[in-house]
């Protein structure tokens, strides 16, 4: 029995929650990083925002993103960026609200290159927090 109190008790607290969905597909993901109050570095979002194990889900021409996060982090203040070869670019203000929705077409669109990028990055980014999302393009 004191075995399994201790390693309840080693168990992290989980963090918010941020979901991605796209038509009838839904993601969730838990934080790449998450510092509960206390405000990250740039340095440790830019780490954060580099995760390379995002979940993913694939987008097609017209479809919707649709991007929610708990009450907890909404009340804090986030803000939706997407990857781009000279960092990120921020697709929304900062919101206060738990959802928020996203053209799927433009969030490919690489103004730089002046093409259409296969895939994305999409992070939800607070003071305290970081969650990303993989969105791929699906042509068929």
């Amino acid at each position: 029995m004191t075995f399994g109190l201790l390693a309840l008790s080693a168990c992290d607290k989980p963090t918010p929650l941020a979901t991605v969905t796209v038509g009838s597909t839904t993601v969730t993901a838990e934080a790449a990083c998450y510092d509960e109050g206390k405000d990250l570095d740039e340095k440790a979002i830019n780490d954060c925002v580099k995760d390379k194990t995002p979940k993913t889900i694939k987008v097609k021409h017209g479809d919707k993103v649709r991007l929610g996060v708990e009450p907890d982090i909404a009340d804090k203040g986030w803000v939706a960026l997407t990857s781009g070869p000279m960092g990120p670019v921020q697709r929304t203000n900062q919101l206060k609200q738990t959802y928020t929705t996203l053209n799927g077409d433009t969030l490919f669109v690489n103004q730089q290159a002046q093409r259409v990028d296969d895939s994305t990055i999409l992070t939800v980014l607070t003071k305290d927090g970081v969650w990303n999302f993989k969105l791929e393009l699906d042509k068929g």
